[in-house]
């Protein structure tokens, strides 16, 4: 089984760190965080995703707005070279220890962070970024091969 993950979400699961949206936000990506650090792949999806589901049945939810689809985009060209395939819609991401460590490395010096401007997290992440992503809970063993 493969985690439905819209591509900006690449991002967010760096400096996840248990702060959301709401309880069942929280609760949501705490599971998806889980899943992940377990070695479960991703599966990349235009639109709302496994994070979003708490969000949608709000009428405001923001999941759906033009600005989330732009930095999906953002998120997916500034990743791509960094995990040496195309983003696109039914590409799997599997995650290891090493990748993690840098993707987060490339988060931190600012190299794939172009989707992250105007988010109202951005502020909190470059923080975690900056304390060497201290609290997060995305964590991976380094012996553990991703699942497929």
């Amino acid at each position: 089984m493969a985690v439905p993950m819209r591509a900006h979400h690449l991002l967010c699961m760096l400096s996840y760190s248990g702060e959301g949206y709401s309880p069942a936000f929280v609760h949501g990506f705490n599971g998806i965080v889980q899943r992940l650090g377990a070695g479960e792949p991703m599966e990349l999806v235009t639109g709302p995703d496994a994070i979003c589901a708490p969000l949608c049945s709000d009428a405001c939810a923001h999941c759906h707005n033009t600005s989330v689809t732009q930095r999906d985009r953002l998120a997916a060209d500034a990743l791509a070279p960094w995990l040496g395939q195309a983003l696109v819609p039914g590409a799997r991401v599997a995650l290891s220890a090493l990748r993690l460590a840098q993707l987060r490395a490339a988060f931190a010096q600012g190299d794939i962070r172009s989707a992250c401007t105007g988010c109202p997290w951005e502020h909190l992440c470059t923080d975690i970024a900056q304390d060497g992503f201290a609290g997060t809970l995305l964590h991976m063993e380094l012996d553990a091969a991703p699942m497929d």
